[in-house]
């Protein structure tokens, strides 16, 4: 009788094991001749050696599977047992990674799919639109896939901490507590797609890390996906700032949304003029969505539409001076009125 340790890495146990070790205990009744022992993501077997060497090829297709489609059912168990290959997921081809649901999310517009191209042709990547066009969420789903297909080491995901026209003051709690109202969008779209329990470890480990903007500097980022969120809130001295922190095998990926800009009227946006500085600078790509992208519910879709249909109807902005990065500020007395 020989004895054999097989380690689950990068997959949720609880969807592996079931709910109450419900696939745990079928795999056991279909093994009778092993002595199977399952301690965290250990999995200890025992017995004929033949046997052991079917099931210990079998949990790593399980485990496979597993891996890639955040799901485990009864049916692929007995379908990977038989020899046979596991459901494919619908939209297989197209998806970029896999919901905690098993649902595909992959492009749901042109320009979505023009971003993912983009993705694997350049390491850095400005992807421009309006709320809704799924520019974070994609950019999120491209940086899970290269950490689960082991491309790189780490996610980096950061935002510039400003108030969208309010003033929240001091908030209570300790320094994780007054960052978290600001990065909330990114722990949305991570809990979309890594369970709970893995997600939680890898933010523990320092694999995925969410920080505000200002902690950047003097960082060197080697060996991750980095995606820079609400880039638009960014000033010229920030977004230069992040731009160069970029390391060996690392990708970055800046999202914004050029109409909805809370800086003050006299700070000019950093990504602006970013797209301006490195428009043709090989190696750097540039995504324009617009009102076709937007995924969301479709007033959504009209209500950008008629905000861009007003705003052409206001006067133009005071142009910036040549070579100052900020506008000019109005004169005090025209805000009397």
């Amino acid at each position: 009788m020989i004895e054999k340790h097989i380690v689950l890495e990068d997959i949720d146990l609880v969807t592996f094991y079931g709910v109450n070790n419900v696939h745990l205990q079928m795999i056991k009744a279909l093994y009778p001749k092993l002595r199977i022992v399952a301690r965290g993501n250990i999995i200890k077997v025992m017995g004929d050696e033949e046997e052991m060497c079917a099931f210990e090829e079998n949990i790593e297709k399980m485990h496979k599977h597993c891996a890639k489609y955040n799901s485990m059912s009864e049916e692929t168990i007995l379908r990977i047992i038989k020899g046979e290959a596991a459901a494919s997921q619908s939209t297989d081809n197209a998806a970029i990674c896999y919901s905690v649901m098993g649902k595909p999310i992959a492009p749901r517009s042109d320009n979505q799919k023009l971003l993912v191209e983009s993705y694997f042709e350049n390491d850095m990547l400005f992807a421009i639109g309006p709320a809704g066009s799924g520019k974070t969420y994609v950019s999120i789903a491209l940086a899970v896939r290269a950490l689960k297909n082991k491309e790189v080491r780490k996610i980096i995901l950061s935002r510039p901490a400003v108030e969208a026209g309010e003033k929240l003051g001091f908030l209570p709690g300790d320094m994780k507590d007054k960052i978290d109202p600001y990065l909330q969008p990114l722990y949305d779209a991570l809990q979309d797609m890594i369970p709970a329990q893995k997600l939680t470890e890898y933010m523990e480990q320092n694999v995925i890390q969410i920080a505000p903007l200002a902690f950047m500097r003097g960082r060197t980022l080697n060996d991750a996906v980095v995606i820079l969120d609400e880039a638009q809130n960014t000033t010229t001295q920030q977004i230069k700032m992040f731009l160069t922190r970029m390391g060996m095998n690392t990708k970055m990926i800046i999202t914004g949304d050029m109409t909805q800009i809370d800086l003050p009227h006299s700070v000019r946006s950093g990504l602006k003029e970013a797209c301006e500085v490195l428009k043709g600078v090989k190696g750097i790509g540039f995504i324009e969505m617009n009102e076709n992208d937007i995924v969301r519910h479709r007033l959504v879709t009209r209500i950008v539409n008629a905000y861009n249909k007003y705003e052409k109807t206001l006067p133009q902005p005071l142009p910036f001076k040549e070579g100052s990065r900020y506008q000019r500020m109005e004169s005090p007395k025209a805000n009397l009125n």
